[in-house]
């Protein structure tokens, strides 16, 4: 591959096209010759795509998902455009002329309606359609230079509201074809082939833009001046003109400046970032392009997009640059929304790109895995990537990753140019640039000829403690001299530093040689076993010496009475260690070969058993399976510190016995506390009533902890042997049935689930055990709080640990966020630290974590209060039209509702006895309470749910006295004499108004409330005179204009059903009422009104009737 060339600096954006539409086209029928895609347009939920057979496709931008085809008889579908304003009306030109305006009605789940239909162009070609940018009405051009508009009805208003207002009307005709419509804030321009023209269509002014002509196809669009000091400034005006220059006028169209784009495109094109081919970047400069453009459109920040056959262009007028411009073949037609295009070829393919920066788009490609895409951009950009402001989205590390993924024997020279650009990188910050100053000085490797990352760790640092401990793990022979282990340590400080890096130099030599699995170098066992023995002899005779050179230092001896003596003894048994200690690792290889196949053997043959559905079926006969397993796993790999290892250190001189004495001394200061911890076990089992299998594992995990007279066991995250990968397989497989069958059956005994999984943690699969923990921590919250315990050993080596414990909570997500993609259990961990660092501020925002962790998760995690506010949050991050159907996606099971709905309503809320009265009554006005959740209540009450449960919710809304969700419930119950008593206890009007009220439906309604409120009218005077929450107070008195009475309920009727039916209503309830001298004017206002009415209703009736006389005619 040869070297790419670097773009200029002035070049910062490319256009990418990450998602390939032909198989949705396909799908479509939309790739065949005789069918294909005419037209397309593009919205905030919408991709519509016209067709040559007359079909409107419309497909949710969401998961590429077709929802609707729209047929239309009359001709193919030319132009489609989406309604800005409102994503349920579309407009539809046809090859014959025809403009239909489409309501698709997806909120009320109807058919799709055609509103609106213009005939007004037949036999013309349309040419442009515009979209009104606040009321609904379309504009539409076409070949014979005629404008009109269409104003679309809608079933919202009635059935006969676009045909009494006449909804076709003529606006203009212009000298030749109409090229391109545009519309903002009561202005349409207007782009014919001759000129441009801007009309005010409510005044009906109509004036030229600019003094010269032109012939040819050349577009016009509206510029919006929203950003920054431009706020509020009327949008400008940019008009294409011949000779690649665009004029830029003001909104009354008077010209302000020419930009000339003709030298500009003199710069190369740069190229398409797609999933397909490599990017060519040709740095020679073309001529200068004389460009006619057709159409122009406002694209993304301050942008303006204009298009050829051949090639996209993209400008920033306001400084009159050339973002960029790509040649792209065959294009037919471009559609916009925010950032991204789609792209219309001739041959009816359709494409899909995006305007990114650079950095973005290095870092779509890596999340994509497109290894080598990725590094040519970053080759390509060099000046973009390399900057402080990129690592925001390109980190070091992810760039050196990049590096590791490409082929050293592909892509050489690929390797090379990536390297020189990771090392001209600008950090972030100054910290994270000392950060990695830090690891510099500390650090440096080299590769073997295998293909290993040799680190080389200087002396003291962070990277030479990891790699000695992690030789301490792997080499036996080390682990039978760790007793001195802490005076190697200490002499690091006080002795000969160059004598410090031989030693180890080599132990590293010898841990990289013997230690690492290559599979490459077989080597039979014999030869393998032969070459163990002689690294460790050399090894033990190198630290012989080394001790032999230490032991003079008093200062490195805890006890010291046994400073002499241990001088003796090691000087005496300094000759015959080696030999016996290389019998030894000898032997004990051998061991660990029998034990490792012992424990294969065993795995193997429980794993066998286990494939027989009766065995997997039955709790029983599994359980007898995995207890004849585990014995031989207890056996293997429990850590040395549970059972007693054999006693090989007294041939270590002295120094055994001062291992012994540290070893005792540790577990002394551990004793202290195991006295404490033994009480809390014998007084934990008190604390639960109800005996379940969880319980009695809970018992059994105590019981364990209480009769072994010690705390309970450190979780072990790794593997005190290494076992083979195909080995480790089998384990985890068979670890994580023993845990979730001891966990939720009684069968097994022998070990608690607690136990085995502090104890085999690192055999187990975290998922599972996630699911399982999540199952029962309400029954064993010891098996939970063991497992987060776990994971948060478990991550400790994350670099997120060290941002989270500085303390600040935004710093934190970010660097969560950057961990992408998450796995459930390490996340957790880390959520668990922020939880306890920063309590409910924390918990409110893990609802952007969603869905990889899950509300339980949360619930099981954090307080009840903290839990509500992460739900709240959760829920309403989604818009108003998707929160209750996500709401109900959570309710598993169902029983949540009701637990959510009185966590709801106990938490952030006024007190019960401000909503009710002693005697459970409502108290006046008490529903104008605020509740800290009540958008939350409001979900919960709407979510759908059967007779039963609604009827337990009502029941809780009212103990609670949350009479706004108890109303509503009423409502859907069909309970409306409950609601309007409670109504007139609350003492509201406004209540009987929907849609958050309920209304009277017929008079026998009526005349119930009527009789209702004048039964409580006493009881309401009674509580006025306390003050509440929403009590209505005006100079000492109570203002009664919106107090349920006799008489303001009459008002009310009077409103609906006439005064003189109102009247008759309150005869026939019996109740004798003088009506006030307001009210008396009222109704005979209400009577002239509906004289009135009747009387416009007829003339309109007259007039409708004439006109359709005259069209007949």
């Amino acid at each position: 591959m040869p070297l790419i060339p670097a773009v200029p600096e002035n070049h910062s954006h490319v256009l990418a096209e990450f998602d390939c539409l032909d198989p949705l086209l396909s799908a479509l029928r939309l790739d065949s010759g005789r069918l294909k895609c005419t037209s397309v347009a593009v919205s905030r939920k919408w991709l519509a795509l016209g067709t040559s057979a007359g079909g409107l496709h419309l497909i949710q931008r969401e998961g590429w998902k077709q929802r609707l085809i729209l047929t239309h008889k009359e001709g193919s579908i030319t132009q489609v455009v989406c309604c800005p304003h409102d994503e349920d009306f579309i407009a539809v030109a046809t090859s014959q002329g025809l403009v239909v305006v489409w309501e698709l009605q997806l909120e009320r789940r109807g058919r799709p309606e055609r509103v609106s239909v213009s005939w007004e162009h037949r036999g013309n070609n349309i040419t442009a359609l515009c979209w009104d940018t606040s009321t609904l009405r379309v504009f539409a051009g076409d070949s014979g230079g005629k404008v009109s508009f269409l104003r679309a009805g809608s079933s919202k208003l009635g059935k006969g509201s676009a045909f009494v207002i006449f909804p076709v009307q003529t606006v203009t005709t212009v000298d030749s074809r109409v090229v391109q419509l545009g519309y903002q804030d009561g202005r349409l321009l207007v782009s014919s082939m001759s000129r441009c023209y801007l009309c005010d269509t409510e005044r009906e002014k109509f004036w030229r833009v600019g003094n010269k002509e032109r012939d040819g196809e050349y577009g016009a669009c509206f510029f919006p001046q929203n950003r920054g000091l431009l706020v509020g400034q009327p949008p400008l005006l940019y008009c294409a003109r011949p000779g690649s220059r665009i004029w830029e006028a003001s909104f009354n169209g008077e010209v302000l400046s020419t930009h000339q784009f003709k030298q500009l495109l003199a710069c190369p094109p740069l190229p398409l970032i797609t999933y397909s081919n490599e990017p060519n970047y040709n740095p020679e400069q073309r001529t200068p392009q004389s460009v006619a453009f057709p159409k122009l459109l406002y694209f993304g920040d301050q942008n303006l997009l204009t298009w050829t056959d051949s090639a996209i262009y993209i400008f920033t007028p306001q400084n009159g640059q050339v973002l960029l411009w790509t040649e792209i073949k065959d294009v037919a037609d471009v559609a916009v929304y925010r950032s991204e295009l789609f792209c219309l070829h001739g041959s009816g393919r359709l494409s899909h790109l995006s305007l990114l920066s650079a950095e973005r788009c290095v870092e779509r490609l890596l999340r994509r895995e497109s290894w080598t895409h990725a590094a040519a951009v970053c080759c390509l950009f060099q000046h973009a990537v390399t900057t402080s402001r990129a690592r925001k989205s390109i980190p070091i590390d992810r760039l050196e990753h990049l590096k590791c993924q490409l082929s050293s024997s592909t892509h050489p020279e690929l390797i090379g140019q990536l390297e020189e650009v990771i090392a001209k990188l600008e950090p972030l910050d100054s910290a994270s640039s000392s950060r990695r100053s830090s690891i510099s000085s500390h650090e440096s490797f080299n590769v073997l000829d295998c293909g290993i990352y040799r680190v080389i760790s200087r002396r003291g640092s962070q990277s030479d403690e990891e790699t000695s401990s992690l030789i301490n793990q792997s080499m036996s022979e080390e682990e039978r001299l760790k007793e001195f282990s802490f005076v190697q340590e200490e002499d690091q400080v006080d002795h000969d530093p160059q004598s410090t890096e031989r030693m180890e130099a080599d132990r590293s030599e010898q841990g990289l040689q013997f230690h690492l699995p290559l599979s490459f170098r077989p080597k039979p066992p014999r030869i393998a076993l032969q070459a163990v023995k002689d690294s460790v002899s050399s090894f033990v005779k190198k630290t012989t010496e080394k001790i032999n050179t230490l032991q003079m230092n008093s200062e490195l001896w805890q006890r010291p009475e046994f400073r002499e003596s241990g001088q003796a003894e090691m000087s005496a048994s300094t000759t015959p260690y080696s030999e016996e200690t290389e019998n030894e690792v000898y032997d004990e290889l051998s061991n660990t070969e029998a034990d490792m196949q012992e424990l294969r053997s065993a795995t193997e043959r429980a794993m066998s058993q286990i494939q027989d559905p009766l065995v997997l079926l039955d709790p029983a006969c599994l359980g007898e399976a995995l207890l004849e397993w585990l014995p031989v796993l207890e056996r293997i790999l429990r850590p040395a510190d549970v059972e007693p290892a054999a006693a090989t250190d007294s041939n270590l001189d002295g120094s055994g016995e001062e291992r012994w004495d540290y070893l005792n001394l540790c577990s002394e200061q551990q004793g202290e506390p195991s006295e404490d911890a033994k009480v809390e076990k014998k007084e934990s089992p008190g604390l639960g009533e109800e005996e379940t299998p969880c319980d009695d594992q809970q018992k059994l995990d105590s019981i364990e902890n209480v009769t072994s007279g010690s705390p309970p066991e450190p979780v072990r995250v790794a593997s005190p042997k290494a076992v083979p990968p195909d080995l480790l397989a089998n384990l985890t497989e068979l670890a994580t049935l023993y845990t979730e069958l001891s966990c939720f059956t009684n069968q097994i005994e022998a070990l608690g689930c607690t136990t085995f999984l502090r104890r085999y943690f690192f055999l187990l699969d975290q998922k599972r055990v996630r699911r399982m923990c999540l199952l029962c921590y309400q029954e064993q919250p010891e098996m939970k709080s063991s497992f987060t315990e776990a994971m948060i050993e478990h991550t400790q080596s994350s670099k997120v640990v060290e941002v989270i414990q500085r303390g600040d909570l935004l710093k934190s997500l970010r660097s969560l966020r950057e961990l992408q993609p998450w796995g459930a259990p390490s996340l957790l961990a880390h959520l668990h630290r922020l939880y306890d660092k920063h309590g409910e501020a924390a918990v409110r925002s893990f609802s952007q974590f969603y869905p990889t962790v899950t509300p339980a998760d949360v619930m099981a995690m954090a307080q009840q209060s903290h839990f509500l506010a992460y739900l709240d949050n959760l829920v309403l991050s989604r818009t108003e039209e998707h929160r209750l159907s996500f709401l109900q996606s959570l309710l598993e099971p169902e029983s949540l509702r009701q637990e959510w709905l009185e966590l709801a309503l106990t938490h952030d809320a006024p007190q019960r006895c401000d909503t009710l009265t002693p005697d459970g009554q409502p108290r006046w006005h008490s529903h104008c309470f605020s509740w800290g959740y009540g958008r939350l209540l409001s979900l919960l009450i709407r979510l759908p749910a059967d007779f039963t449960s609604k009827q337990k919710m009502a029941e809780t809304c009212r103990s609670h006295g949350y009479w706004t969700g108890y109303l509503c419930l009423c409502s859907e119950l069909q309970r409306r004499t409950e609601a309007f008593s409670t109504i007139c206890r609350l003492d509201d009007i406004s209540l009987l108004v929907e849609p958050d009220g309920v209304e009277p439906k017929n008079l026998d309604e009526w005349k119930l409330l009527i009789r209702l409120s004048q039964q409580c009218s006493s009881g309401a005077d009674s509580q006025q005179g306390t003050d509440v929450n929403g009590s209505r107070w005006s100079n000492g008195s109570v203002d009664c204009e919106g107090k349920i009475s006799p008489e303001s309920l009459t008002l009310m009727l009077a409103r609906t059903a006439g005064p003189d039916r109102a009247l008759s209503v309150l005869e026939e309830c019996d109740v004798q009422l003088v009506l006030s001298a307001q009210s008396k004017l009222v109704c005979e206002l209400l009577r002239v009104a509906e004289k009135r009415q009747r009387a416009i209703i007829q003339t309109m009736l007259e007039r409708c009737d004439r006109f359709l006389w005259s069209q007949h005619a």
